[in-house]
């Protein structure tokens, strides 16, 4: 009966030293990404609005970066314009930026290269 009793101890201490580092190092590892969203919806005919929701536990700092393309398939009208924006955002928040396309006149256009980034606020 004693060794039962130690057995099933054992095997629970065991299950025990594993799971709970790996739950820790789970949760200690979770990064802005998990937790922060970017999503991009057109906006009239020359416009883009981005959107980066934060439901991360502390504020974050994004950045966007795109480039709009006036004449993208023309060799002699073809200009590049970048942009960017940075956003900080509270716990909870979402926050806009947007790219126009009106430099272009009445050109043809592409908004293309769009990355973004968050890291925890440092302050």
């Amino acid at each position: 009966m004693r060794s039962a009793r130690w057995t099933r101890w054992a095997t629970c201490a065991l299950a025990l030293s594993i799971c709970l580092p790996a739950l820790a190092e789970r949760t200690k590892n979770r990064s802005v990404g998990d937790c922060a969203a970017f999503d991009q919806e057109d906006k009239g005919d020359d416009k883009v609005e981005f959107t980066i929701r934060n439901s991360c536990s502390v504020p974050v700092d994004c950045a966007i970066s795109w480039r709009v393309v006036c004449a993208p398939s023309s060799h002699k009208r073809r200009n590049v314009h970048p942009g960017t924006a940075k956003l900080a955002l509270d716990e909870g928040n979402v926050k806009q930026a947007e790219a126009s396309a009106e430099i272009c006149g009445d050109d043809s256009w592409a908004i293309d290269a769009v990355e973004w980034n968050c890291q925890p606020n440092r302050d």
